[in-house]
């Protein structure tokens, strides 16, 4: 007689508890029990709260800065698989340490490397993550690694403004083939930023290569920082004559004095998803959840089914 496969369950991160809950009404079901304790100098304890021997978990957190994200990530796997866990899927819907993916200068570490590395040693089988900030992270994994597009979000939101003259720009040149990319998808003219840095997010000198007058430029880019780059190249394109520019970011970092530059910025619209939790709400900014996506692909992992239709791009 064939054994019924029991049902997977879902648990959160403390740092993405509210997209947990989301992720876990789109599937169709609710998040596990599970428990933080953390003691007085700052070190923490997790645990399952209910029984998950012989089961699929499905782990949610974004490993954004500081370490103990990252931390609790790690320590919910391991405990997953000390608690005999069938197969423990880590949802990882922003990436940390992604920028740090090779050595750009001596003496460096490559961290998305060493952050592959502990989530495998932890004891995680499967990684689901969105828009990395450089595809080739997932060779890093020796375990799948489903990796989604959130052009699968923004190209419906896109094409719902029903703007005349699109053109699709990137602020740097290491997005343009993602701008390419959207740009083929759209049937739309691509323009790129080129930029100088003095050092890590601080621009020097940006140029414009490609022309924007009267056009409705939209940017696309994997994440926003501390917006520098983003807001300067808005600026820019509205000097050479665009007729309007929005942005779409997947991962809204937001950190320093991003707020204060997306609104005082040139920049009509920012149109991120929910991968990281905003500090606070400003006008100019739009929020898409990624929870339904994030939700078919886990269904389809659990049913062992093509999840290749989530590819637009």
């Amino acid at each position: 007689m064939k054994q019924k496969v029991p049902k997977p369950k879902l648990f959160a991160c403390s740092q993405s508890l509210e997209l947990a809950h989301k992720i876990a009404d789109a599937y169709g079901g609710k998040l596990g029990k599970s428990r933080k304790n953390v003691f007085s100098d700052g070190e923490f304890q997790v645990s399952f709260e209910e029984s998950i021997r012989g089961r699929r978990i499905f782990i949610i957190g974004s490993t954004i800065p500081p370490m103990d994200n990252l931390m609790e990530m790690l320590l919910f796997i391991d405990a997953a698989k000390r608690a005999s866990a069938r197969h423990i899927t880590a949802v990882i819907p922003y990436f940390g340490w992604a920028r740090q993916d090779r050595k750009d200068k001596p003496r460096v570490p490559i961290a998305a490397k060493m952050v592959a590395n502990l989530l495998q040693a932890a004891g995680a089988t499967r990684i689901i993550t969105m828009d990395l900030h450089a595809d080739q992270i997932q060779g890093f994994f020796e375990k799948p690694v489903d990796h989604l597009y959130a052009s699968t979000i923004f190209l419906p939101e896109i094409k719902k403004m029903n703007l005349d003259n699109l053109t699709i720009a990137s602020p740097d040149m290491g997005g343009s083939k993602r701008a390419y990319a959207y740009s083929k998808f759209l049937e739309s003219e691509v323009v790129i930023c080129y930029k100088q840095r003095k050092k890590a997010n601080i621009i020097s000198h940006m140029e414009l290569i490609g022309n924007v007058e009267g056009k409705n430029v939209i940017l696309v880019d994997d994440m926003i920082d501390t917006a520098g780059t983003l807001t300067k190249a808005a600026d820019l394109m509205m000097e050479k004559g665009a007729k309007s520019v929005r942005a779409i970011c997947t991962h809204a970092v937001l950190s320093g004095e991003a707020y204060e530059r997306i609104e005082n910025s040139k920049l009509e619209q920012l149109i991120i998803t929910d991968t990281i939790p905003l500090k606070k709400q400003l006008s100019k900014i739009k929020v898409v959840s990624c929870a339904p996506l994030f939700a078919d692909v886990m269904h389809k992992v659990q049913s062992n089914q093509s999840i290749s239709d989530q590819f637009l791009m």
